[in-house]
């Protein structure tokens, strides 16, 4: 009995090792690695007002980070200024290469959000309190373009509806100012920046 115990445990520990073999960590599907140095434009938002767009750039580039290390992000913060002047709306081919040039990055990520259908708790004429509360839904675009070519190499977009917090209407648009935007459109933009950088990120797959 002993004997066979023995060989029942053989086995088991063998089919155990052999289910583990069967997990292979598969390479992100955007490696950004190659480069280098890489510039990441403040985002750009629509149909709102405040500081998220500001968080969520600061989110996105966290994620980038934890997914990919060693990699370095150069925070070029608004170039509205340098898009007037090459004559671009938003940050296209002439921006990134002027970009390329005077910050010396091979690449640079820009996004875009838009804040729709924005339903706010009692209606929204005539609504200014700070603390006001909102569903409303955000759609990020984030594209990676490169300062050679100016070409873009990247791009993703997810989109996400929550009731947010820290919000007030100015000139009939939302004003995202919340004193603490993590606690207050947090879970949002978390959403929103995990969809979009899923490509950035390893994977464990079975075989």
């Amino acid at each position: 009995m002993r004997k066979v115990s023995g060989i029942a445990l053989t086995l088991i520990v063998v089919a155990g090792v052999a289910c583990a073999a069967k997990r292979v960590l598969v390479p992100a599907r955007m490696d950004l690695h190659p480069f280098g140095r890489i510039g990441l434009v403040t985002f750009t938002v629509e149909n709102a007002k405040g500081n998220l767009h500001q968080f969520a750039t600061e989110r996105f580039a966290e994620n980038v980070l934890s997914a990919q290390p060693g990699i370095e992000i150069l925070e070029l913060g608004n170039v509205d200024t340098l898009m007037q002047r090459v004559g671009e709306r938003e940050v296209g081919p002439l921006t990134a290469q002027e970009l390329g040039k005077q910050r010396s990055v091979s690449a640079v990520f820009a996004g875009h959000l838009k804040v729709t259908n924005p339903t706010a708790s009692g209606g929204i004429a005539g609504l200014l309190t700070p603390r006001l509360e909102a569903t409303v839904r955000t759609d990020l675009m984030v594209r990676l373009l490169s300062t050679g070519s100016g070409g873009t190499v990247w791009r993703s977009s997810a989109w996400a509806t929550q009731k947010v917090g820290g919000v007030s209407i100015v000139g009939g648009q939302l004003n995202f100012g919340a004193r603490d935007p993590k606690t207050a459109y947090g879970p949002m933009v978390n959403t929103i920046v995990n969809i979009v950088t899923r490509d950035m990120w390893s994977t464990w797959q079975k075989q």
